[in-house]
């Protein structure tokens, strides 16, 4: 990896509402026209994501028989100028447990990427590991809720999507990361080094159902951001709470007007593992509409000892 040049830029989305006349739409519209040598079929892309020397097409870019016989190098040479990016991938699924990028490369064969995002560096390959650009906010607020001295615990860490933005911006005695994919591991182990903190994180390989036993009851605060669910490791979160209790953050899907009762049965299933915590939902956040009648939801599970509860982490921003 010595020999591969490290990008960096802030990612951008560029969308209809942000174009003006000689906007980007524009220049991606008289680039591709100046390779055809005339106007070009419907369909040419509205939005993208671009960072750096890259820029990633959403699914179905392109499609359609008036662009049969125009795919190809060229026409990606000509988006690449019209966009000012040397690379050029497009989106598809997420598939697999290790919920492996669905990005396929349209130009150029380097897949490493470095994204800065609030002020924490992400790398990855782009078609190996995943990066959802609509959970920023979320992102952002992991770094601003963790108090000073807290041990969290991170149990589908990724490449570090919410530990990074922890060690980085909290004062986080120690983030444990659980994970498998060992891709993924691979980028997180970059960024930690990249973003000066890997003093402060502790990587397990592996099932997080395996590796929380290993970990034991140390968390003040347990991370569970896997989608589709991650329910199966509910009690891989309980083992790992410390004896005061703490926060669990879990991510999900439900439909609009079900948040209430999805938290709910989650805080249900928590006290149903057998620790004598008063576990109550306290803060419901909608991430983004996931599916059509499906929205990417995370609930904050207070999980209180009752003989000692004054330690429990908070799930409202500290303001930094």
């Amino acid at each position: 990896m010595e020999s591969v040049i490290y990008h960096k830029s802030e990612s951008v989305m560029f969308t209809p509402g942000h174009m003006n006349r000689g906007g980007p739409h524009e220049r991606l519209y008289d680039s591709i026209s100046s390779f055809l040598g005339r106007k070009p079929p419907a369909g040419i892309p509205r939005k993208w994501e671009r960072f750096s020397d890259f820029a990633i097409l959403p699914a179905g870019s392109f499609e359609g028989s008036d662009w049969e016989g125009i795919i190809g190098p060229g026409l990606w040479k000509s988006v690449t100028d019209g966009l000012d990016v040397e690379r050029l991938g497009i989106m598809g699924e997420v598939s697999g447990r290790t919920r492996k990028s669905g990005v396929k490369m349209l130009l150029g064969e380097d897949d490493w990427v470095v994204r800065r995002e609030n002020g924490v560096d992400y790398g990855y390959h782009v078609t190996k590991c995943m990066f959802s650009a609509g959970n920023v906010n979320e992102r952002r607020r992991m770094g601003e809720l963790v108090g000073s001295d807290e041990v969290v615990v991170d149990l589908f860490s990724g490449i570090g999507y919410y530990s990074l933005p922890i060690l980085v911006h909290s004062e986080a005695r120690h983030v444990h990361c659980c994970e498998w994919n060992d891709d993924a591991i691979e980028s997180l182990e970059w960024s930690l080094k990249e973003n000066g903190v890997e003093s402060r994180c502790t990587i397990h390989r592996g099932d997080n159902r395996n590796s929380s036993k290993k970990i034991g009851g140390v968390a003040d605060r347990v991370i569970m951001g896997l989608l589709p669910s991650s329910e199966a490791s509910i009690s891989a979160a309980v083992n790992v709470l410390s004896e005061d209790g703490g926060m669990v953050h879990i991510h999900g899907l439900a439909k609009p007007g079900e948040y209430s009762s999805w938290g709910e049965r989650l805080a249900s299933e928590i006290g149903d593992y057998g620790k004598d915590y008063d576990v109550r939902v306290e803060q419901i956040n909608r991430i983004k509409s996931y599916a059509p009648h499906w929205d990417h939801i995370v609930v904050d599970i207070r999980c209180m000892n009752p003989l000692n509860s004054s330690r429990v982490p908070c799930s409202q921003s500290h303001g930094k």
